[in-house]
């Protein structure tokens, strides 16, 4: 697939933890979509405290390829947003994306976000069919029903892990999420600063190898507590705070 408008530049993040089986198929495959998306582009992986060597895996690939990658080391898992956001703020290029690194979406759909940036700052994709246990469906629909709730956010499948926007635009807030929440976040203070926010629909495929970590007791409840305080701050630094 190849998007009708090609990008100058683009960087792609991808957040991992213990990805390795992953990352042997999915990165050749990256080498060969991105060319398709951008003039030029890099990868930018976040090793979230992998046990699996991941990071290693990354750079042996990119030598082989002949790929601009940077890899980020987290020694300790940190949590999915503080991942993200640390790969973020490393991105180099005109415009930013990020997905998941267990290719659950196809990095090639990219070009169904990318012409939307004609009219928009921030492009998000929206799962057209969910691929994932009840369980993790059932959570993400409340927390949609929350951020509706507390940020009066209109937006369709919040915690889409398919996102693409301009670099620009990043650098002009401050991502504070240390979970899930990095989603809402970004079109929170996306609509907070008056930029324009897009969505499309995207496929969502099942995850082939290696284990799922979000849908965890533990990191619902974070996300929860996230959201409630993220939405404290957020009235306390009234409509123009970052």
């Amino acid at each position: 697939m190849t998007s009708a408008r090609r990008l100058p530049g683009l960087s792609l993040v991808l957040p991992c933890h213990n990805e390795a089986d992953n990352l042997r198929w999915l990165l050749p495959h990256i080498a060969d979509v991105m060319p398709t998306l951008a003039d030029a582009w890099e990868v930018v992986l976040v090793d979230d405290g992998s046990g699996d060597g991941s990071g290693d895996v990354a750079r042996s690939i990119a030598a082989e390829r002949g790929f601009a990658l940077q890899v980020l080391r987290h020694e300790t898992k940190s949590g999915y947003g503080l991942t993200v956001a640390d790969g973020l703020r490393a991105t180099r290029l005109e415009y930013s994306a990020f997905t998941d690194a267990d290719g659950q979406f196809e990095v090639a759909d990219f070009a169904l976000l990318i012409p939307l940036l004609d009219g928009a700052d921030l492009v998000g994709g929206w799962r057209e069919e969910r691929n994932d246990a009840a369980l993790r469906s059932l959570v993400s629909g409340v927390f949609n029903t929350l951020l509706r709730l507390l940020y009066g956010l209109r937006v369709r499948d919040v915690d889409c892990a398919m996102k693409v926007m301009r670099t620009e635009f990043l650098r002009s807030i401050d991502i504070e999420s240390r979970s899930a929440l990095i989603n809402a976040e970004l079109y929170v203070k996306a609509q907070r600063g008056g930029r324009r926010v897009a969505q499309v629909g995207v496929p969502h495929h099942p995850r082939q190898m290696g284990v799922r970590s979000g849908a965890r007791p533990r990191a619902i409840a974070r996300a929860i507590k996230e959201l409630v305080l993220f939405r404290i701050r957020l009235a306390r630094r009234g409509p123009s705070g970052r």
